[in-house]
């Protein structure tokens, strides 16, 4: 009783907890996972947008290479005196087109890699996270 007064309040308020809530919380625990498991609409929505994630990188990506690469010839029909300079005794489209390319193409591909295993990632991450 002595300590009851030295706070200043009554006893502690009782928190009433029923089977139902209890068993409610239970089954949204799975969230998103069940849904995938199940193949719901929700499942089905979230796979969904993982894939137009991946496509839009993949067109967003394929237009870099495209205007990287095809805007090439269009860059040497507009400015012949490019498309006739010398580098080390090569013409410049074939060392753009021919040696130059390669390292290009490989910087988009471990772009779209890494930018690929981000979408997944970020949506193992939405399927595995706990509900609210």
């Amino acid at each position: 009783m002595a300590a009851a007064q030295l706070r200043g309040s009554g006893p502690a308020a009782r928190t009433r907890v029923v089977l139902a809530e209890v068993s409610g919380r239970r089954q949204r625990a799975g969230g998103a996972r069940t849904e995938l498991t199940q193949q719901t609409r929700v499942g089905e929505t979230l796979i969904r947008g993982l894939v137009r994630a991946q496509l839009a990188l993949a067109l967003q990506l394929s237009a870099v290479v495209l205007v990287g690469l095809g805007g090439l010839p269009w860059l040497f029909a507009i400015a012949p005196s490019v498309g006739r300079m010398t580098v080390l005794g090569v013409n410049l489209p074939w060392l753009l087109l021919a040696v130059l390319s390669f390292p290009f193409l490989v910087a988009v591909g471990w772009t779209y890699v890494r930018l690929a295993e981000r979408n997944e990632q970020d949506f193992t991450d939405l399927v595995q996270r706990p509900e609210r």
